[in-house]
């Protein structure tokens, strides 16, 4: 099921559509004041339907498991694709990816706070403008409208709990560090408005 775009806040959209390789429903952000869009898949209407006058110019991803289809958007547009530098061993020749840092300021005024804990690349992009953070794969909602949660403990690795604990720390951090009112996720729906108090609550076990 593809899902159509829809403004969450001023310039900035979502739309979800179904991964083919995991089969499950991910989301995807454009953010049209920044020409940059955040974990890519395609939406319905094809990638020339985003809102907007001009299209993307760039591409930024959260981890270097949402490739998704980036390339269709070089392909279209010629964006240029950024992703965390200790995540380029996964980028094969036909896919080109421009690293960043944690703490560089990328494309479309975001900017970049390591999670790390889940993946060495694990990465949070913070839009101050919408005081907006996207997250990968270590904060998500399953089902989409589900509470915030973590992925199954299959996924996490040797040692779930302390994965677990781990992110709660950064996030905490997070907290601690940035204006923090809405929760860009890869792996379910946005939380819009509330997002700082549901992060805090999850943080705190609740």
């Amino acid at each position: 099921m593809v899902a159509r775009v829809k403004e969450i806040l001023d310039g900035l959209w979502h739309f979800s559509a179904r991964h083919e390789r995991i089969d499950t429903d991910v989301s995807s952000y454009w953010y049209a004041s920044g020409r940059v869009l955040i974990d890519p898949m395609r939406p319905s209407g094809g990638i020339d339907a985003l809102p907007g006058e001009d299209g993307p110019t760039d591409v930024l991803l959260t981890n270097r498991h949402h490739w998704r289809h980036s390339g269709e958007y070089a392909q279209a547009y010629g964006v240029t694709v950024h992703a965390s530098r200790p995540g380029m061993h996964e980028f094969g020749e036909d896919q080109p990816v421009t690293p960043f840092d944690f703490g560089d300021e990328l494309p479309g005024g975001a900017v970049a706070h390591e999670v790390g804990t889940i993946s060495p690349d694990e990465t949070a992009l913070h839009l101050p403008g919408l005081a907006a953070v996207a997250f990968a794969d270590g904060l998500v909602r399953i089902p989409p409208d589900a509470p915030l949660g973590f992925v199954p403990d299959e996924l996490i690795g040797d040692d779930p709990e302390g994965v677990k604990e781990g992110l709660r720390e950064r996030y905490r951090r997070l907290l601690d560090e940035l204006e923090l009112d809405h929760l860009l996720l890869a792996h379910g729906n946005p939380v819009v408005g509330d997002g700082r108090e549901a992060l805090e609550r999850f943080v705190d076990g609740g």
